[in-house]
């Protein structure tokens, strides 16, 4: 019932530790403790059933259902009022780039909201970190569809990107809570597949919802509240809590409701909610790993950059669709679906080095091999390459239409492989501070995600499609090097690094 070590929430000061499986940490009882006579709960033993670890694989695939629910509802928020641009440019009396800050707002608001989540995912535990934020994404969709000014569309966009960014920051860390590090990439790709796929069906399905005359572009947003509060209401009945120190927590509260002593207790009981300690572990950690941790630099501007031409496409696709090619609406979103199907075909290529990966990290005695992980990652950026200079140099309205949708493709393919080995790889490196360098890549590919489709009409319309596309493709060409780079010198650079345990020779 009770063991001598215990999972508690990450904490430099708690004394001597070592990062878990599931990303938490194991602290060893003080002989403090031991004098006063107090007893520190634990699993009981590796098979604990309590053990989010332990649940049934049945259990896993339904939560992990739930949680992606949550990530696509938000990622969907992001791109589904896109499609409406142009009529609510005209409703609101501004021009075309001024209402792309629709879409720039909701993705500045996933840069920042991740800063405030993290902590309170890691004080309060997973569910009361993403339900309640998701279900305050409703309600300021709800403002966005009743606002009548720009302002009020600009303001509600920013709480509704800052509030859904609570699902795709928290997600990633909840599957580490229930998944073995082994299986774990199967269940990142997934998810990764739903919080990229929603922006590259959000297009379609708001083009789809504008062209209802019983509807109109009031109703994306509507339908995003409606998405919201149902899976809210889903997850808050049928989602459990997954975060081992607050399991842990309410399981000495039981204890000693049932037998009567009062020496049983968990660390994370007594944990003291220092403002400063917050300000300094969770705000000022990413910023100093983006800044002086070359992977994290590499990793994060690398992800950043096919995170943003991910959005940028949702400015680039209507103007050669739309503009050049004169479709309507609907027919002009249907390339998105080739993007989208692209983003599927990521997850056949991830799946397929898991089995390496599997090879490498029992051969390492079940410890992460952060650089078995990169070998998609080169694929992914050959595909990324390919797919930007192919979709430049067949846009053009006398080549037929699927040339450039068969490039969208390449563009979704390279970018969700990419995309998802990038989380993998920072959270594989820096087991503990995962959640500090998953942070700080969060941050700046929002950054870069919602200031390029802001560059988008202009950039294009001015140097026209075909350069400008190239341009994109020559710097993605540039940085074709880093997964091989990474391959070649990842171990070298953990070994230099402040916070990555280098848990491999």
């Amino acid at each position: 019932m009770v063991l001598s070590t215990t999972q508690a929430a990450p904490d430099e000061e708690a004394g001597p530790t070592e990062t878990a499986e599931n990303g938490a940490t194991t602290v060893a009882v003080p002989y403090a403790d031991q004098e006063k006579d107090e007893i520190l709960v634990g699993w009981d033993g590796d098979n604990d059933p309590e053990n989010p670890q332990n649940w049934s694989t049945g259990v896993k695939v339904w939560v992990t259902f739930q949680l992606t629910l949550l990530a696509f509802a938000a990622s969907l928020g992001s791109s589904i009022l896109s499609s409406a641009n142009p009529t609510l440019a005209k409703y609101l009396g501004v021009s075309e780039i001024v209402v792309t800050l629709d879409t720039s707002l909701y993705i500045i608001g996933f840069a920042c909201g991740p800063l405030l989540w993290a902590p309170i995912s890691e004080i309060w535990g997973r569910r009361i970190s993403m339900l309640p934020a998701m279900a305050c994404l409703g309600i300021f969709s709800i403002g966005t569809a009743t606002s009548k000014d720009a302002a009020s569309v600009f303001v509600t966009r920013f709480f509704g990107g800052l509030f859904g960014s609570a699902a795709v920051s928290n997600v990633n860390a909840a599957l580490g809570d229930i998944w073995s590090q082994e299986v774990r990439g199967t269940a990142v790709t997934l998810y990764a597949a739903c919080v990229v796929g929603g922006p590259t069906l959000g297009p379609t399905t708001g083009a789809a919802i504008l062209v209802n005359r019983h509807l109109g572009w009031r109703w994306t947003e509507y339908i995003t509240a409606i998405i919201s509060f149902a899976v809210v209401a889903l997850t808050s009945f049928c989602m459990p809590e997954m975060y081992p120190p607050i399991l842990l927590k309410r399981k000495a509260q039981r204890l000693r409701k049932e037998t009567g002593n009062d020496k049983f207790y968990h660390t994370h009981e007594r944990l003291q909610l220092d403002f400063r300690s917050i300000v300094t572990k969770q705000l000022s950690r990413p910023l100093i790993m983006l800044c002086t941790e070359p992977i994290v630099t590499c990793i994060a501007f690398y992800a950043s950059f096919v995170y943003s031409i991910l959005y940028l496409t949702l400015e680039v696709f209507p103007i050669v669709f739309r503009e050049q090619r004169g479709w309507g609406p609907v027919v002009g979103s249907l390339p998105f679906i080739g993007l989208f199907i692209g983003v599927i075909s990521a997850i056949g290529i991830n799946l397929g080095n898991q089995p390496q990966y599997i090879r490498k990290s029992r051969a390492a005695h079940g410890k992460p091999v952060p650089e078995a992980r990169l070998p998609p990652l080169s694929i992914g950026a050959v595909l990324m390459v390919a797919g930007l200079f192919w979709f430049g140099w067949t846009a053009a309205p006398k080549y037929h239409w699927i040339l450039p949708t068969i490039a969208a493709l390449f563009i979704g393919a390279g970018f969700n492989t990419i995309f998802q080995q990038c989380i993998n790889y920072l959270v594989d490196v820096y087991g503990l501070y995962a959640a500090s360098a998953t942070a700080a890549n969060t941050f700046l590919r929002s950054i870069l995600a919602a200031g390029l489709p802001l560059a988008a009409r202009p950039m294009f319309h001015n140097l026209g499609v075909g350069p400008a596309m190239s341009i994109l493709g020559a710097v993605a060409a540039a940085l074709l090097p880093v997964p091989f780079l990474l391959m070649k010198y990842g171990l070298a650079l953990r070994k230099r690094s402040t916070y990555a345990p280098v848990l491999d020779d």
